[in-house]
């Protein structure tokens, strides 16, 4: 497989699970979302990913974000962009070997990994079906020069209104954009930090169950 992962079989089970894809966040690791998993339909298939690049003492990043006194903060783009190739072949394997359901393939992304959900539904249209991105925002820098008129993805977006890591500017501008493209999207907001409060939890996972 083109990463490490945890898994959670379908505590239901049927002949093609749908299936929960997880990605973790900046310097965090697989076990960081996947304590998600025991609140979420019994029907999933839940997969959490660990990041490719290691960065010591248990924590992985996508790619690469650099702080620098001349640039501020920036993203290794190029690093980004390979890593969304690997989850985009990560999800193929996943699909093939548990034999999923092609129609309900969910991608829920938090921080980081928000930003390459977002990111790989367009250089990838339609290999998911559904993206929760929590706590992320759409970097034009990530992409493609195009984007197709056929993408059918629908979008379930948040972010904490005091997010002292990625402001919430950013993440206001996510809802206009995929508006734009007629894209189906559902956006909120909650008074805490970079983090996911428990009625965003509650809000996203009724989102899900209502697209089961």
């Amino acid at each position: 497989m083109s990463l490490h992962y945890l898994v959670r079989e379908p505590l239901k089970k049927t002949e093609n699970p749908p299936l929960l894809i997880l990605l973790h966040g900046y310097g965090s690791n697989e076990q960081d979302l996947f304590s998600f998993a025991e609140e979420l339909p019994e029907e999933f298939l839940i997969i959490s990913a660990q990041a490719p690049h290691s960065m010591g003492f248990g924590g992985y990043a996508w790619y690469a974000i650099n702080f620098d006194d001349v640039n501020g903060k920036f993203s290794d783009i190029n690093q980004a962009k390979s890593s969304i190739d690997t989850i985009a072949s990560f999800i193929d394997e996943i699909k093939v070997k548990y034999n999923t359901n092609k129609d309900k393939t969910f991608l829920l992304g938090f921080s980081q990994g928000a930003i390459l959900s977002y990111a790989l539904s367009f250089h990838y249209p339609n290999k998911v079906n559904y993206v929760i991105a929590l706590s992320g925002y759409i970097n034009k820098d990530l992409l493609p020069k195009e984007i197709v008129n056929n993408i059918k993805t629908q979008y379930y977006t948040s972010h904490g209104t005091v997010d002292q890591v990625l402001p919430i500017d950013w993440a206001r501008q996510s809802k206009p954009f995929l508006d734009n493209l007629g894209l189906q999207n559902v956006y909120s907001e909650y008074p805490v930090g970079h983090g996911v409060a428990p009625q965003n939890f509650y809000h996203f996972k009724n989102w899900i169950e209502e697209r089961l």
